[in-house]
């Protein structure tokens, strides 16, 4: 059993804390007994399974290189105020080309909640792509993936340029809507393609206007309270399931 915080093993799970670390091994952690059975169902990798000693029975996951540990080595490593006593290292994926149907495209949004919070609703509504753009959290910060609840392990997710997926959606034949007031029309009012992609933007600015103007649509959630605007992950979810239920 590791009980030494100054393990060299230790060290290394905790510098995958940091985003230069998981991009260099391209590896990156997880907590909790729901993700570590949703990457273990699906053809992702996992590379080394870590549990209390004496309070977790890791049962099949076993088949995994596995390490014991004592209870102050995984408050090191974990990031949940209540730890479930477990957690898994597991490889980055790379994602080829696949054909788009349905897509998120996220700009330059920062809460890792509301992006975690999206990519799980694009699984509940039947995306088949989420793409992040730059200036946007990054996809394996452990509380994106903790907020994806699993969805991660679900879907086609790809960090790229935007304005160069854009292109490349619409020479596929997708139609590209983006959030945003500029010549936007009223999403309900509109008819929905086979194929679409929706851009949302940044808590604060929303989508740029750069963006907006590659798009084939702006569309706008009409607001009837006096509430500003809506959280960006709410947005995304009114737009996601209107564009399926069609």
């Amino acid at each position: 059993m590791i009980t030494s915080v100054k393990n060299e093993k230790v060290k290394e799970w905790r510098k995958l804390k940091q985003k230069k670390e998981r991009d260099a091994s391209g590896r990156f952690l997880i907590e909790g007994f729901h993700l570590i059975e949703e990457a273990h169902n699906s053809d992702w990798v996992i590379v080394e399974v870590i549990y209390e000693e004496g309070n977790v029975d890791i049962g099949e996951l076993s088949q995994y290189e596995h390490f014991a540990v004592s209870d102050n080595v995984m408050s090191t490593i974990t990031d949940t105020k209540s730890p479930q006593g477990i957690a898994a290292i597991v490889e980055k994926k790379k994602f080829s080309d696949q054909t788009v149907t349905k897509a998120l495209l996220i700009d330059r949004v920062q809460d890792p909640g509301n992006v975690g919070t999206m990519i799980r609703t694009a699984d509940a509504a039947g995306f088949d792509t989420v793409i992040l753009g730059k200036g946007t959290v990054d996809l394996y910060n452990e509380k994106v993936v903790r907020a994806t609840q699993g969805s991660i392990f679900h879907l086609n997710i790809i960090e790229a340029d935007l304005a160069d997926e854009i292109k490349h959606l619409q020479s596929a034949g997708v139609k590209v809507w983006s959030t945003g007031l500029e010549k936007a029309s009223v999403y309900h009012d509109l008819e929905v393609p086979e194929k679409v992609a929706i851009i949302v933007g940044n808590e604060g600015s929303g989508v740029l206007p750069e963006l907006m103007e590659k798009a084939d649509q702006n569309v706008i959630i009409p607001i009837h309270g006096q509430a500003e605007s809506l959280n960006v992950s709410i947005a995304a979810a009114i737009l996601m399931y209107y564009v399926v239920g069609k």
